[in-house]
Protein backbone atom coordinates (compact mmCIF):
# COMPACT_ATOMS: atom_id res chain seq x y z
CA UNK A 1 0.00 0.00 0.00
CA UNK A 2 1.48 3.36 -1.00
CA UNK A 3 1.11 6.51 1.08
CA UNK A 4 -1.80 7.87 -0.98
CA UNK A 5 -3.69 4.59 -0.50
CA UNK A 6 -3.02 4.73 3.24
CA UNK A 7 -4.27 8.32 3.43
CA UNK A 8 -7.55 7.26 1.81
CA UNK A 9 -8.30 4.59 4.42
CA UNK A 10 -10.95 5.56 6.97
CA UNK A 11 -10.21 5.17 10.63
CA UNK A 12 -12.72 3.54 12.96
CA UNK A 13 -13.42 6.98 14.40
CA UNK A 14 -14.32 8.31 10.93
CA UNK A 15 -16.64 5.36 10.28
CA UNK A 16 -18.34 5.92 13.64
CA UNK A 17 -18.70 9.64 12.88
CA UNK A 18 -20.40 8.85 9.57
CA UNK A 19 -22.79 6.38 11.18
CA UNK A 20 -23.86 8.94 13.78
CA UNK A 21 -23.81 12.11 11.64
CA UNK A 22 -24.42 10.95 8.07
CA UNK A 23 -21.47 12.74 6.49
CA UNK A 24 -17.66 12.95 6.43
CA UNK A 25 -15.18 15.58 5.35
CA UNK A 26 -14.10 17.80 3.81
CA UNK A 27 -11.21 15.90 2.24
CA UNK A 28 -8.92 16.94 -0.62
CA UNK A 29 -8.88 14.90 -3.82
CA UNK A 30 -6.51 17.48 -5.33
CA UNK A 31 -5.19 20.98 -4.77
CA UNK A 32 -6.90 24.09 -6.18
CA UNK A 33 -4.03 24.39 -8.66
CA UNK A 34 -4.58 20.81 -9.86
CA UNK A 35 -8.28 21.55 -10.30
CA UNK A 36 -7.59 24.56 -12.57
CA UNK A 37 -7.03 22.66 -15.87
CA UNK A 38 -9.93 20.32 -15.05
CA UNK A 39 -12.19 23.35 -14.52
CA UNK A 40 -11.14 24.71 -17.93
CA UNK A 41 -11.93 21.36 -19.53
CA UNK A 42 -15.37 21.30 -17.91
CA UNK A 43 -16.09 24.88 -18.95
CA UNK A 44 -14.99 24.24 -22.53
CA UNK A 45 -16.28 20.75 -23.26
CA UNK A 46 -19.03 19.99 -20.73
CA UNK A 47 -21.00 23.10 -19.82
CA UNK A 48 -21.46 24.09 -23.46
CA UNK A 49 -22.46 20.68 -24.86
CA UNK A 50 -25.55 18.51 -24.72
CA UNK A 51 -24.22 15.34 -23.09
CA UNK A 52 -25.54 11.76 -23.16
CA UNK A 53 -28.89 12.47 -21.48
CA UNK A 54 -30.99 14.62 -23.84
CA UNK A 55 -33.20 15.84 -20.99
CA UNK A 56 -30.47 16.57 -18.42
CA UNK A 57 -27.27 17.99 -19.95
CA UNK A 58 -25.49 18.20 -16.58
CA UNK A 59 -26.02 14.49 -15.85
CA UNK A 60 -23.94 11.41 -16.73
CA UNK A 61 -21.01 13.37 -18.14
CA UNK A 62 -18.68 10.59 -16.96
CA UNK A 63 -19.98 8.82 -20.06
CA UNK A 64 -18.60 11.31 -22.58
CA UNK A 65 -15.74 13.20 -20.90
CA UNK A 66 -12.60 11.53 -19.51
CA UNK A 67 -11.89 14.32 -17.02
CA UNK A 68 -15.33 13.84 -15.46
CA UNK A 69 -14.86 10.06 -15.46
CA UNK A 70 -11.55 10.50 -13.63
CA UNK A 71 -13.17 12.75 -11.02
CA UNK A 72 -15.97 10.25 -10.48
CA UNK A 73 -13.53 7.36 -10.05
CA UNK A 74 -10.92 9.29 -8.06
CA UNK A 75 -9.23 7.02 -5.48
CA UNK A 76 -9.47 9.67 -2.76
CA UNK A 77 -13.25 9.42 -3.08
CA UNK A 78 -13.78 5.77 -3.99
CA UNK A 79 -11.37 4.31 -1.42
CA UNK A 80 -13.00 6.24 1.41
CA UNK A 81 -16.46 5.15 0.33
CA UNK A 82 -15.19 1.57 0.21
CA UNK A 83 -14.43 1.97 3.92
CA UNK A 84 -18.19 2.42 4.42
CA UNK A 85 -19.77 0.22 1.73
CA UNK A 86 -17.19 -2.52 1.19
CA UNK A 87 -14.76 -3.49 -1.58
CA UNK A 88 -17.14 -3.52 -4.58
CA UNK A 89 -18.10 0.02 -5.57
CA UNK A 90 -20.40 1.32 -8.34
CA UNK A 91 -20.68 4.96 -9.42
CA UNK A 92 -24.28 4.86 -10.61
CA UNK A 93 -24.52 8.46 -11.83
CA UNK A 94 -22.89 11.89 -11.79
CA UNK A 95 -24.42 15.35 -11.90
CA UNK A 96 -22.98 18.86 -12.17
CA UNK A 97 -24.58 21.53 -10.00
CA UNK A 98 -24.12 24.94 -11.58
CA UNK A 99 -25.51 27.93 -9.73
CA UNK A 100 -24.82 31.26 -11.41
CA UNK A 101 -25.31 34.58 -9.57
CA UNK A 102 -29.00 34.82 -8.77
CA UNK A 103 -29.45 31.05 -9.03
CA UNK A 104 -32.49 29.76 -7.16
CA UNK A 105 -32.60 28.12 -3.75
CA UNK A 106 -32.69 24.34 -3.51
CA UNK A 107 -34.93 23.53 -0.54
CA UNK A 108 -34.18 21.12 2.27
CA UNK A 109 -34.56 17.57 1.00
CA UNK A 110 -33.34 14.00 1.24
CA UNK A 111 -31.94 12.73 -2.05
CA UNK A 112 -33.43 9.26 -1.78
CA UNK A 113 -36.86 10.82 -2.26
CA UNK A 114 -35.97 11.27 -5.96
CA UNK A 115 -33.77 8.35 -7.00
CA UNK A 116 -34.29 5.28 -9.24
CA UNK A 117 -32.33 2.73 -7.21
CA UNK A 118 -33.51 -0.29 -5.21
CA UNK A 119 -32.65 -0.99 -2.47
CA UNK A 120 -31.83 2.64 -1.63
CA UNK A 121 -28.14 2.27 -0.72
CA UNK A 122 -26.03 5.28 -1.66
CA UNK A 123 -23.22 7.54 -0.54
CA UNK A 124 -22.71 10.79 -2.44
CA UNK A 125 -19.47 12.69 -2.88
CA UNK A 126 -19.86 16.41 -3.65
CA UNK A 127 -16.60 17.82 -5.06
CA UNK A 128 -16.02 21.53 -5.57
CA UNK A 129 -14.97 22.66 -9.05
CA UNK A 130 -15.11 26.34 -8.00
CA UNK A 131 -14.42 27.75 -4.57
CA UNK A 132 -17.62 27.17 -2.63
CA UNK A 133 -18.56 29.53 0.21
CA UNK A 134 -21.60 30.67 2.15
CA UNK A 135 -21.75 33.71 -0.13
CA UNK A 136 -22.05 31.74 -3.37
CA UNK A 137 -24.37 29.07 -1.97
CA UNK A 138 -22.44 26.19 -0.44
CA UNK A 139 -24.42 23.18 0.68
CA UNK A 140 -25.84 23.17 4.18
CA UNK A 141 -26.47 19.90 5.99
CA UNK A 142 -28.14 18.81 9.23
CA UNK A 143 -25.94 16.22 10.98
CA UNK A 144 -27.84 13.16 12.15
CA UNK A 145 -30.88 13.86 9.97
CA UNK A 146 -30.18 10.69 7.95
CA UNK A 147 -31.56 8.54 10.76
CA UNK A 148 -35.16 9.33 9.84
CA UNK A 149 -37.10 9.40 6.59
CA UNK A 150 -38.77 12.78 6.19
CA UNK A 151 -42.03 13.32 4.34
CA UNK A 152 -41.70 15.53 1.27
CA UNK A 153 -44.23 17.94 -0.20
CA UNK A 154 -44.56 20.22 -3.20
CA UNK A 155 -41.98 23.03 -3.09
CA UNK A 156 -42.88 26.66 -3.63
CA UNK A 157 -42.59 28.08 -7.15
CA UNK A 158 -39.38 29.99 -6.42
CA UNK A 159 -37.41 26.83 -5.62
CA UNK A 160 -35.05 25.05 -8.03
CA UNK A 161 -36.62 21.60 -7.49
CA UNK A 162 -40.27 20.59 -7.25
CA UNK A 163 -40.33 18.86 -3.84
CA UNK A 164 -39.04 19.76 -0.38
CA UNK A 165 -38.87 18.18 3.05
CA UNK A 166 -41.65 18.93 5.52
CA UNK A 167 -40.39 22.02 7.43
CA UNK A 168 -41.86 20.63 10.66
CA UNK A 169 -39.51 17.63 10.55
CA UNK A 170 -36.14 19.28 11.16
CA UNK A 171 -34.37 22.04 13.09
CA UNK A 172 -32.44 24.49 10.88
CA UNK A 173 -30.51 25.78 13.91
CA UNK A 174 -28.47 22.56 13.66
CA UNK A 175 -27.33 23.27 10.08
CA UNK A 176 -23.65 23.14 9.12
CA UNK A 177 -22.14 25.01 6.14
CA UNK A 178 -19.95 22.87 3.86
CA UNK A 179 -17.50 25.42 2.45
CA UNK A 180 -14.98 23.84 0.08
CA UNK A 181 -11.85 24.80 -1.81
CA UNK A 182 -11.57 23.63 -5.44
CA UNK A 183 -10.67 19.94 -5.34
CA UNK A 184 -12.18 19.34 -1.90
CA UNK A 185 -15.16 17.05 -1.35
CA UNK A 186 -17.36 15.66 1.35
CA UNK A 187 -19.39 12.46 1.63
CA UNK A 188 -22.99 12.16 2.73
CA UNK A 189 -25.83 9.67 3.07
CA UNK A 190 -28.79 9.42 0.71
CA UNK A 191 -31.01 10.42 3.64
CA UNK A 192 -29.02 13.40 4.97
CA UNK A 193 -31.09 16.59 4.81
CA UNK A 194 -29.34 19.29 2.82
CA UNK A 195 -30.06 22.54 1.01
CA UNK A 196 -28.38 25.40 -0.80
CA UNK A 197 -29.56 29.00 -0.68
CA UNK A 198 -30.07 31.42 -3.54
CA UNK A 199 -26.72 32.58 -4.90
CA UNK A 200 -26.68 36.23 -3.82
CA UNK A 201 -23.02 36.74 -4.75
CA UNK A 202 -21.47 37.72 -8.07
CA UNK A 203 -19.55 34.43 -8.28
CA UNK A 204 -20.61 31.20 -9.95
CA UNK A 205 -20.76 28.01 -7.90
CA UNK A 206 -19.99 24.74 -9.66
CA UNK A 207 -19.69 21.31 -8.09
CA UNK A 208 -20.01 17.68 -9.13
CA UNK A 209 -22.04 15.11 -7.23
CA UNK A 210 -20.86 11.51 -7.57
CA UNK A 211 -23.50 8.95 -6.58
CA UNK A 212 -22.06 5.68 -5.32
CA UNK A 213 -23.68 2.33 -4.50
CA UNK A 214 -22.89 -1.42 -4.54
CA UNK A 215 -23.50 -4.16 -7.15
CA UNK A 216 -26.61 -5.70 -5.56
CA UNK A 217 -28.52 -2.42 -6.05
CA UNK A 218 -30.67 -2.19 -9.19
CA UNK A 219 -30.29 1.05 -11.22
CA UNK A 220 -33.52 1.74 -13.09
CA UNK A 221 -33.50 3.45 -16.47
CA UNK A 222 -36.49 5.64 -15.67
CA UNK A 223 -37.21 9.33 -16.22
CA UNK A 224 -34.34 10.39 -13.92
CA UNK A 225 -31.74 8.68 -16.14
CA UNK A 226 -32.00 7.68 -19.80
CA UNK A 227 -32.08 4.42 -21.79
CA UNK A 228 -28.40 4.59 -22.77
CA UNK A 229 -27.12 5.25 -19.25
CA UNK A 230 -24.06 3.36 -18.02
CA UNK A 231 -22.46 3.23 -14.58
CA UNK A 232 -18.82 2.86 -13.55
CA UNK A 233 -17.54 -0.23 -11.76
CA UNK A 234 -15.07 1.89 -9.80
CA UNK A 235 -13.59 -0.74 -7.49
CA UNK A 236 -13.74 -4.49 -7.01
CA UNK A 237 -16.05 -6.73 -9.03
CA UNK A 238 -19.72 -7.26 -9.81
CA UNK A 239 -20.90 -10.86 -9.47
CA UNK A 240 -24.58 -9.83 -9.63
CA UNK A 241 -24.89 -8.63 -13.23
CA UNK A 242 -27.89 -6.35 -12.62
CA UNK A 243 -26.43 -3.16 -14.11
CA UNK A 244 -24.67 -1.94 -17.26
CA UNK A 245 -21.18 -0.40 -17.11
CA UNK A 246 -19.14 1.76 -19.44
CA UNK A 247 -15.41 2.35 -19.68
CA UNK A 248 -13.42 5.56 -19.63
CA UNK A 249 -14.36 7.68 -22.68
CA UNK A 250 -11.59 8.28 -25.20
CA UNK A 251 -12.46 11.78 -26.46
Amino acid sequence: MNQDDANNQLSRAEVDFYVVNGYLGPYAAMTPAEMTPIRREIETRVLNSAGPNPRRPMQSRHMDNPAVYDLAAHPAIIDRIAGLLGPDIVVWTTNFWLKDPGGAEIPWHQDINFWPIEPPVNISAWIAIDKVTVENSCLQIIPGSHRQTVQHMRATADMAIHEMADPQAYDVSQAVNMELKPGEFFLFSERLLHTSSKNTSQKRRLGLSIRVTVPFVHIFQDSHLHPGHTAILAKGKDVMGFNRYGGRPNN
